[in-house]
């Protein structure tokens, strides 16, 4: 299934595919001010719709994710990244996905706060 994202304003656009069925709920000190629920999916899984340079991105910690955000609106629709195994990947918002009804979703707890 293809789902349409976005930032609050519309300034981030995107579409991801794949099948929505779980997310995770990370307690990290990021995570948690967020109020993210992520989906990891491939990186070429995402399809920006808008240009890069629409976007901000933030880094803290081991640097390992691009936390990508609007410097218009704020909000935080994605993330990219690289997993252990080295593939790029993408840790999308599922909170700023149209149409989701995140009460179906399973979601997994991360005790990134350990990390």
């Amino acid at each position: 299934m293809i789902y349409k994202g976005s930032c609050h304003c519309a300034k981030i656009a995107f579409e991801v595919e794949g099948d929505l069925t779980q997310v995770i709920d990370c307690n990290c000190s990021i995570c948690t001010r967020k109020g993210s629920l992520l989906w990891f999916v491939p990186r070429q899984q995402l399809r920006l719709l808008t240009p890069e340079e629409n976007m901000s991105t933030y880094t803290f910690g081991k640097r390992t994710i691009k936390y990508r955000f609007c410097p218009n609106c704020g909000m935080h629709p994605f993330g990219e990244g690289i997993d252990p195994s080295g593939n790029a990947m993408a840790a999308i918002n599922a909170r700023c996905l149209e149409g989701v009804e995140l009460s179906s979703l399973t979601v997994q707890h991360f005790n990134g706060h350990a990390l």
